[in-house]
């Protein structure tokens, strides 16, 4: 007997890397190769990549976060910390806030520590290598969980979404950024081209590695689209969950809470 179909090509104990289909295993290890080769580079296509855009989304993101003082903020996937950066004024460390960066990448968290004190932020801010499927914090310590970008490298993204539940407080608020599958059907022809064709090339380019950036691609067509992840976030026991698109539905915001 065969065994049974998960996403399109998978089976069970496989998972998606990209276009390809690995054991579950396999998934996390390829994914921190890929942050591993690019991180020296990491912020810099990101601005290349998306002409600054994605500064204006991460913006997007704070301010429907509303982050507010005292609270305390996970960032997830944080990378180099610039959602937790935006945040962390309105956080008021001074008063007790905190932001929390927790990455799989050590070379990407060195960076974002380095920056950030090389800018003077001493305080307020901590940085942390963790997997968002099995988070080394205690249930209910968070009052805001952030991912931006990240949500597409998880293995199983079910468990992060749970993880997600269990680190928030009641009343703490859910957020994530991610690129969506599909775009506005007049950018889709536009899109597809600079994304398979443009995109790796950059890569190549900035980074020394094109195919860092063809599994972003392939990433973001193989993630679900935005009513199944708002179905997958509320399977996971977060409430009122929505999304909005940003830039054409390029990208979208998901939004949840824990009631």
């Amino acid at each position: 007997m065969s065994e049974p179909e998960t996403r399109a090509g998978e089976r069970a104990g496989e998972v998606d890397f990209g276009a390809r289909v690995v054991p579950e295993a396999a998934k996390a290890p390829l994914v921190r190769a890929v942050f591993d080769s690019v991180a020296p580079r990491y912020d810099l296509m990101n601005d290349l990549m998306s002409f600054g855009i994605h500064r204006r989304w991460k913006a997007e993101m704070v301010a429907w976060l509303n982050p507010r003082p005292r609270q305390r903020m996970l960032d997830v996937a944080g990378g180099t910390g610039d959602v937790a950066r935006l945040a962390l004024p309105q956080l008021t460390p001074a008063a007790g806030g905190a932001a929390i960066v927790c990455d799989t990448t050590e070379q990407m968290l060195e960076l974002g520590r380095s920056r950030a004190i090389d800018d003077g932020i001493l305080g307020g801010i901590e940085w942390l290598c963790g997997d968002a499927e099995a988070l080394p914090f205690a249930d209910r310590s968070f009052d805001l969980y952030t991912i931006a970008f990240g949500l597409r490298n998880v293995t199983r993204r079910e468990r992060a979404l749970s993880e997600a539940r269990r680190v928030l407080k009641p009343g703490g608020r859910f957020l994530c950024l991610e690129f969506t599958p599909a775009v506005a059907p007049l950018l889709q022809p536009l899109y597809d081209l600079y994304s398979f064709q443009v995109l790796p090339l950059l890569g190549q380019i900035v980074t020394g590695d094109r195919e860092a950036y063809s599994y972003l691609v392939e990433s973001i067509r193989r993630f679900p689209a935005q009513g199944e992840l708002s179905e997958m976030i509320a399977a996971a026991g977060l409430d009122r969950a929505k999304y909005r698109n940003l830039t054409g539905g390029v990208a979208a915001l998901h939004s949840a809470w824990r009631l």
